[in-house]
């Protein structure tokens, strides 16, 4: 049966508790607004705890109101805040008693009361460390007692009593520890329910009729459900079907008042057995009726809900698609599409620690074409980009796949080798090869007969990270100019350390 939420660690969760006697009274649009105005407030000195309790609550009264995709990410993020250490945390307790029942919601039953048992655990040991923890104790017991009913019922009927007799001592249990009247109506109802369940009709009627009596006092229309339905149960179960009927059928009809899909099901279909025990027919058809409507609000309502969790899902991951594009545009460079310094920087640190837990030593090419602003000027800006493309293709020919190649800055080029194998010369290998495909390449197409682009070529290695890289290949490059361009440098120092490798 449904469990009502466990009480929140102090008045600053106030709202949460008017929303659920809102709902309980069966005043659903005043729930809706109230739950609107209080769904994304949290207390500034909330723990972690605190935090996953209060979301995790907010996504059952969620749940209630039928906003099945809010509810349910809600759920996952206070579960989420759960993971971790074990804990004695009242507030973790009151967290794991609403999970198993959104669990229990979705139909994952096993699942449901594994996670009330959880809760029963961890409320013990916060039981034991302060009064609050002995109030969430009971909220717990409720929970795993009410669920573990609702188990009997459909269980086969030679397993069902001890399911009730264990309901019975949780609930029995939780009547001497809980001090709020809301939960005490529901501890009370739910364990009438139990004692009609081992046959003990008697004290059921009893505890069902106080539990009536103080929910007609606090209009709390689910407990005034519940009482009325255990009541039909003993009515039933004492042959007295005349007011049986009349009492499932108030049970029916206060369930509907509250919008508890889950209630009416048990309800009508407790209903439809009175009904057909007293061969009332017409009784017993519009009953099924109530019942098979529930069932498929229960089911449409999931359903819906569960469609708009994937519809939202769906956009949010077209956005995080839009996201990484965009990310990845601002790591290229549009006139190329190399790499740009930003994608060098990002990239570079993963390729060098790789190469490095190979036992590998990174090689960096720094590649700049000789007198770009003269091909500027005497071609034109449009043949200097169309330059700049073309160079950008020689080096990704001569250069591998899992080579990061970049545009630095405006016409330098940027060339980091990774896994050069056992190889202490396969940077300059490689520049040489970019060199010289500059400058045999056929630029009249691009240039006719403008003179031909050549390129610089600085080259450095070593167990270093990239700026100490680029400094290094930056000292060749400049040698490279001063010797006459066109040509290739290697940075000495370097060259030493690869060689004593």
């Amino acid at each position: 049966m449904e469990q009502p939420e466990p009480p929140p660690p102090d008045r600053a969760w106030q709202p949460d508790l008017e929303v659920k006697a809102l709902l309980n009274a069966g005043r659903l649009p005043e729930a809706n607004t109230l739950f609107d105005r209080v769904v994304n407030r949290l207390p500034v000195a909330a723990d972690r705890w605190q935090r996953s309790a209060a979301l995790v609550n907010r996504a059952k009264l969620a749940w209630r109101l039928g906003r099945i995709p809010l509810a349910l990410e809600l759920a996952a993020e206070g579960w989420t805040d759960l993971d971790g250490e074990p804990t004695d945390n009242p507030a973790a307790a009151q967290a794991m008693h609403a999970l198993g029942y959104l669990l229990e919601g979705i139909g994952n039953r096993r699942a449901a009361v594994d996670m009330l048992r959880l809760s029963v655990q961890v409320a013990r040991r916060a039981a034991a460390q302060s009064e609050l923890g002995a109030e969430v104790l009971g909220h717990c017991l409720q929970a795993l007692g009410g669920t573990l009913n609702f188990r009997a019922i459909s269980s086969p009927p030679e397993l069902a009593p001890a399911i009730f007799e264990e309901a019975r001592g949780h609930l029995k249990e939780g009547l001497g520890l809980a001090r709020d009247p809301q939960m005490r109506r529901a501890l009370l109802g739910a364990y009438s329910r139990s004692l009609a369940g081992v046959g003990e009709l008697a004290q059921a009627e009893e505890h069902a009729a106080e539990t009536l009596r103080q929910a007609r006092a606090a209009d709390d229309k689910w407990a005034m459900a519940v009482a009325n339905w255990v009541l039909a149960v003993v009515r039933r179960e004492q042959d007295e079907l005349v007011e049986a009927r009349t009492l499932a059928s108030r049970a029916v009809a206060a369930s509907e008042a509250i919008n508890d899909p889950s209630l009416l099901l048990r309800f009508s279909l407790d209903l439809a057995d009175i009904c057909a025990r007293m061969s009332d027919h017409v009784g017993e058809a519009a009953a099924l009726r109530c019942s098979v409507a529930a069932g498929k609000t229960a089911t449409e309502t999931l359903q819906e809900g569960l469609a708009q969790a994937l519809e939202q899902r769906r956009v949010a991951v077209q956005a995080q698609r839009v996201a990484v594009a965009a990310q990845e545009a601002a790591a290229r460079d549009p006139l190329t599409g190399l790499a740009n310094r930003l994608g060098l920087e990002r990239a570079a640190p993963t390729l060098l620690e790789s190469t490095a837990a190979k036992g590998r030593v990174p090689w960096l090419v720094l590649v700049d074409v000789d007198r770009f602003k003269g091909v500027n000027d005497d071609a034109g800006h449009a043949a200097g980009d169309a330059t700049l493309r073309e160079i950008a293709q020689l080096l990704r020919r001569e250069c591998r796949a899992d080579d990061l190649v970049a545009r630095w800055a405006g016409d330098e080029f940027v060339v980091l080798l990774g896994d050069a194998g056992g190889a202490h010369d396969v940077g300059p290998a490689v520049a040489e090869r970019i060199r010289a495909a500059v400058d045999h390449h056929d630029w009249t197409v691009v240039l006719g007969t403008v003179r031909r682009p050549t390129v610089s070529i600085g080259v450095a290695a070593g167990p270093a990270g990239l700026d100490e890289l680029f400094a290094a290949a930056d000292m060749a490059l400049y040698r490279a100019k001063r010797h006459g361009r066109n040509r290739v440098e290697v940075e000495p120092l370097v060259s030493e350390v690869v060689s004593g490798n």
